[in-house]
């Protein structure tokens, strides 16, 4: 019987999946990098979320693993390369969580306009602090939109939605597209110049690592507040530290890092950070989406061959 390694709190209808089509499952959360190391070589697949790391070194001791499928969109805790050469088929599921996520962006825009972490704290502390937690309305806002693609366009969706004017750039969308969304295609620049809210949906590559840095920042509006639920790469964490110091950046919602898990950061204890712990997509519903298809794909490919959304697809015999 084919044993799959399912790890990082994978919803138990994986589980169930497997079973029913024949696979002996095995869950291990919390696993570290040395007990993998140490115990990967067992298993034809693993299936796994973002707090595990698939380095080279744990990629070359897996001398049975034939397929890799990560139960959400971004793959950059897999060393895709490392797998490739060892023939190891990668997979991800880009749309299971899309809805989760995009929410959550706009969530984080609310909380930004009206303080409502600090206050909520400040008012459970037996404070009464009105004044203090004078807010911004978001209609009428501009919103620019980072990145337009699965998330970025729901996200594009719900704020035209909530009346405000939405800028987006993307290198790979027309100004049809954007029209047809109700949003602006503009330059970086020019959105940097025009937004009172920018929100990245981007995945993190060569082109978009460190493009929230100085001198992006120096571009936008005085006071802009930005949300960043994408990578923690894109940003150069000490400048948006010292953009927020300077208010510069009005303020700040993050929900991802360039360590994590982030037990210590620069930016916590920051009044103007909304800080959480990379939990955009950590609904019941898109778990259980992502789960599922993360089962069907690894079950597929193991039984007839079958490859879905796999990124290495072309590259693996």
């Amino acid at each position: 019987m084919k044993k799959v390694l399912m790890v990082d709190g994978i919803d138990s209808i994986c589980e169930t999946i497997l079973r029913q089509r024949g696979f002996q499952p095995v869950v291990k959360n919390n696993i570290g990098a040395e007990e993998l190391k140490c115990c990967i070589g067992q298993y034809e697949a693993i299936i796994l979320r973002s707090a595990t790391t698939l380095s080279k070194d744990i990629i070359e001791t897996a001398v049975n693993l034939r397929a890799v499928a990560r139960a959400g969109a971004g793959v950059d805790n897999i060393d895709v390369d490392a797998c490739t050469r060892r023939n190891i088929l990668v997979m991800n599921v880009p749309f299971g969580n899309i809805v989760s996520t995009a929410e959550y962006a706009v969530a984080m825009i609310m909380a930004l306009a009206r303080h409502i972490p600090q206050a909520n704290v400040s008012t459970h502390a037996g404070k009464w602090e009105k004044k203090k937690f004078m807010g911004t309305e978001i209609t009428g806002k501009t919103l620019g939109v980072i990145g337009c693609g699965n998330v970025g366009s729901i996200v594009v969706d719900r704020a035209r939605g909530l009346k405000m004017e939405v800028l987006v750039y993307d290198p790979a969308l027309t100004n049809g597209r954007a029209a047809g969304l109700g949003a602006e295609l503009t330059s970086l620049d020019e959105l940097y110049a025009r937004s009172d809210f920018i929100t990245y949906h981007v995945a993190l590559s060569e082109s978009t690592k460190g493009m929230l840095n100085s001198s992006s920042i120096s571009r936008m509006k005085n006071g802009v507040r930005i949300v960043n639920c994408a990578r923690g790469g894109i940003m150069v964490e000490e400048d948006v530290k010292a953009a927020l110091v300077s208010r510069k950046i009005a303020a700040l919602a993050v929900d991802v890092y360039l360590k994590e898990p982030a037990k210590e950061h620069i930016f916590f204890g920051m009044p103007n950070v909304i800080a959480t712990p990379h939990i955009a997509a950590s609904t019941e519903d898109a778990q259980v989406r992502v789960s599922q298809a993360a089962a069907e794909q690894i079950s597929d490919y193991l039984l007839s061959g079958k490859k879905t959304c796999a990124v290495n697809g072309d590259r693996i015999k």
